[in-house]
């Protein structure tokens, strides 16, 4: 059959990462690694690497450190078409990697950027939407602003009436808003979603784990209970996909995906990690798994490719996965002591 390109877009807001060198705190840096991502940012650039046609919609300053996240999306191929421009500032956020028993740090600074400030009379729906097929957004993106959350229902409103499969990452952000004010304000989207992904104990009040989260893979008779609740309380979500893993430090963990699709589990080997850098390895598992709904490949093919794009993006520095389907093929068949059992 033809492989058309299926063109996905996704909403939410691109930032400044400074990053300190090798394992220093931030307190102690003297300089910082700059380099640019968020979680749609990082979704839109690990399709357009798998080679479909991927948009970001977001707003950024006009000025030079705008351009260079710009730069920075069109470097690997994503659309940035509908970027806005204008507003004060381009967020950033400070990033300290962890080690051993010492966790990952990170320090926001994303008050009124000119993505929280944007209003949502800004971006024509209908305009940008035009013959898309999946809408992608995460749970960070409405807890930006008020008016950004506006904004998101906006979007998912014009889904609605255009028939576009809608994905959502629910990614809790503790630092950006608590817990009550996520469960409210993504109930309300939550209708609109058909498939949505991760971290449904914060974001929705459906309980998940017993305690701590780094021991997921021990519970996952908890977690598949959790995610056919989903199911139950919004009948318009058909899958539910998530990354269950057990930390035993920082950097090394066991990882694995459970996938809910109708009413049928389908779960991957566990991969045995020592991962370099955690950051968008979630996001890095939602790309995958939108090109490959796109594909329509079978569940257990889709879970299982899925998952190897998230192990792989621990072994790879920044924020969007930059690799190509043959490189996630290759992890998947491999028999590789490190990877699986």
């Amino acid at each position: 059959g033809v492989n058309f390109i299926m063109k996905a877009v996704t909403f939410g807001e691109i930032m400044l990462r400074l990053k300190t060198p090798e394992y220093l705190r931030i307190v102690q840096a003297q300089n910082f690694e700059a380099s640019y991502g968020g979680a749609e940012a990082n979704v839109a650039a690990g399709l357009a690497m798998l080679k479909e046609e991927a948009a970001l919609v977001t707003k950024l300053p006009d000025n030079p450190v705008g351009q260079a996240a710009l730069n920075e999306l069109r470097r690997y191929g994503t659309d940035t078409t509908h970027i806005l421009r204008g507003g004060k500032r381009l967020g950033i956020y400070y990033f300290e990697k962890g080690n051993n028993i010492r966790p990952t740090n990170v320090v926001y600074d994303r008050a009124d950027s000119a993505f929280a400030c944007s209003k949502p009379d800004e971006y024509d729906w209908d305009k940008i939407l035009e013959d898309t097929d999946i809408f992608f957004f995460s749970g960070v993106t409405p807890a930006v602003s008020e008016s950004v959350k506006e904004t998101v229902l906006d979007a998912l409103r014009c889904c609605k009436r255009k028939g576009i499969e809608v994905v959502c990452d629910l990614n809790y952000r503790a630092k950006m808003w608590d817990k009550n004010t996520a469960q409210c304000v993504m109930r309300e989207l939550m209708p609109y979603v058909t498939l949505c992904i991760e971290d449904f104990e914060a974001s929705l009040g459906i309980h998940a784990f017993d305690g701590d989260m780094s021991r997921g893979i021990e519970q996952i008779d908890t977690y598949r209970e959790g995610m056919q609740e989903i199911t139950r309380q919004f009948p318009n979500c058909k899958a539910v996909a998530s990354v269950l893993r057990s930390m035993h430090t920082v950097e090394d963990g066991d990882w694995m995906a459970i996938y809910l699709n109708g009413d049928q589990f389908y779960e991957t080997p566990v991969h045995h990690v020592h991962s370099l850098e955690a950051v968008g390895a979630g996001d890095a598992f939602a790309a995958a798994l939108i090109h490959m709904l796109k594909k329509k490949e079978n569940p257990q093919y889709t879970i299982d490719f899925s998952i190897a794009a998230s192990v792989l993006k621990l072994m790879i520095q920044h924020d969007f996965n930059i690799v190509t389907e043959e490189d996630i093929i290759h992890v998947m068949k491999s028999n590789d002591v490190n990877l699986q059992r």
